[in-house]
């Protein structure tokens, strides 16, 4: 007899798992940082570019071309454009081309013959682009400009096997990188500061590190240099001299400054249900009711024998017992926690699962209980 198959679904404790550091910090405490590291020069960023090209080269693990109409449209024009004239009606059936896109950022102050990596991914049903070699295609950016070429054998990370109808697959083959694939052919014109002013935005908008920021600037150069247009913009008078101008946004990039402690907030992952909280999370005195539920499903088939010269089969019939157990949670004191360690030690007392840990949070936020925002991703 085949052993029965159990399928049990139970709500064991759960214990909520934080960095050491985070429940040590000690409550409110600011911390001296670079003001390069919190805030960003107006107008100093990337660029997407991207654009379309063939990948060739490929050991029969192409595009097929009669469900990827446009991969063979895009090799004629290409074959056109070098002298090479494909009659009309022919049906290539070429397995070793594939259709890709291909992407790619745009530094900042990038200027022309500088190389960057480039990522392409195929765009059509080509099976893996291992192997393969990415002929010329023009990168173009978001105002319809060609900023960077790119060519270059690609570099992929998975591999991959098949035969006689079974296959395997390790990581990700029909995407990979060129390193330095792509050389600059047009850079992006960027006006920093020529009129005396150079903007500085606060990656985190708040005002009081605002507030901070500028006072920190201003006795740092021992005059009004920065002013606060809001909580995340501030404006500075630089010098009008290029090279002057590069080494004051230096200089104020390397100001160290207080910065303020971040707002309570619980940040909670639905989909793996993972709980993280800073080390400013509170908690009120409380009381909290937790209960757990059992599912156990016995699978018990029974095996149905004929009886000799009977002339039937042997059957086998599906047969399982499902129960279902309630417990009750009786109410549980959760007494005020000033510290995240006491936060930590109190939910862990609860003995809930990270499903139920996340209802609990919510429970107690809308309570007013747990003094932090609640944050789902």
């Amino acid at each position: 007899m085949p052993q029965p198959v159990r399928f049990v679904r139970s709500f064991f404790p759960f214990v909520l798992a934080l960095s050491a550091v985070l429940a040590s910090a000690l409550p409110g405490s600011a911390a001296a940082e670079r003001i390069g590291d919190i805030a960003t020069i107006q107008g100093v960023r990337d660029n997407a570019i991207i654009g379309y090209g063939l990948v060739v080269g490929l050991d029969n693990t192409g595009d097929q071309t009669t469900q990827t109409p446009f991969t063979a449209q895009t090799l004629n024009n290409m074959m056109s454009e070098l002298g090479i004239t494909i009659p009309s009606g022919v049906n290539m059936q070429l397995r070793n081309v594939a259709a890709a896109m291909v992407t790619a950022q745009l530094p900042a102050f990038a200027s022309p013959g500088q190389q960057i990596d480039v990522t392409v991914s195929s765009v059509g049903t080509a099976r893996s682009l291992r192997g393969g070699t990415l002929l010329m295609t023009p990168l173009k950016g978001a105002d319809g400009q060609v900023y960077a070429l790119a060519q270059g054998n690609l570099v992929i990370g998975g591999a991959g096997a098949q035969a006689a109808g079974s296959s395997i697959t390790v990581n990700q083959l029909s995407a990979g990188r060129i390193p330095n694939g792509a050389t600059i052919e047009r850079g992006v014109l960027l006006d920093l500061g020529s009129d005396g002013l150079v903007g500085l935005d606060l990656k985190r908008a708040d005002f009081t590190t605002a507030t901070t920021a500028m006072n920190a600037i201003n006795g740092y150069f021992g005059r009004s240099v920065a002013s606060a247009i809001d909580g995340r913009t501030l404006m500075l008078q630089a010098p009008t001299d290029p090279s002057a101008r590069v080494a004051f946004i230096s200089q104020v990039q390397n100001i160290r400054m207080e910065s303020a402690a971040p707002s309570p907030k619980v940040t909670i992952n639905a989909r793996t249900g993972s709980v993280v909280m800073n080390s400013d999370v509170r908690l009120r005195r409380a009381a909290v009711a937790h209960g757990s539920l059992s599912i156990v499903i016995d699978a018990q088939p029974i095996v149905s024998q004929p009886n000799p010269f009977g002339g039937g089969q042997t059957a086998v019939v599906p047969n399982a017992n499902i129960t279902m157990q309630q417990q009750g949670g009786a109410l549980q004191m959760l007494n005020a926690s000033p510290d995240l360690l006491d936060v930590v030690n109190a939910l862990n007392m609860l003995g809930a699962t990270p499903g139920d840990l996340i209802s609990i949070l919510e429970a107690l936020k809308a309570s007013g209980s747990l003094q932090a925002e609640l944050e789902v991703i």
